[in-house]
């Protein structure tokens, strides 16, 4: 399982958010460095993102919501989500969304 994963949920259709873009990156001296990429599965999942062990440091997740909501026809507010975290030790991270179109939530996942 990689270090960090996450998943994005549709708080208004009440479904996993399938089709999603999301980032990771790491910040370092000369700005934020891609670390990997992938898009939710049908379960509103990332399993597979990132490497098996990251080191302690700030990073973040991004999310491509702007995407998700025009495939729907949908408009939002949100068209980015950028959730920013420190990696302390080297516990599992899940980062989750909660996500509507004029509103989100996250919160450390386990």
């Amino acid at each position: 399982m990689s270090h960090v994963t996450t998943h994005v949920l549709d708080a208004v259709a009440g479904t996993p958010a399938q089709g999603v873009a999301v980032a990771l990156s790491q910040r370092g001296s000369d700005g934020w460095e891609p670390l990997a990429s992938a898009v939710t599965n049908a379960d509103g999942r990332v399993g597979d993102f990132g490497p098996d062990k990251l080191e302690p440091g700030i990073y973040q997740v991004h999310f491509d919501t702007g995407m998700y909501f025009s495939k729907r026809d949908q408009p939002t507010f949100y068209p980015e989500v950028t959730i920013v975290f420190e990696v302390t030790d080297g516990a599992h991270y899940h980062v989750p969304l909660l996500l509507s179109p004029f509103a989100y939530s996250t919160y450390r996942g386990s």
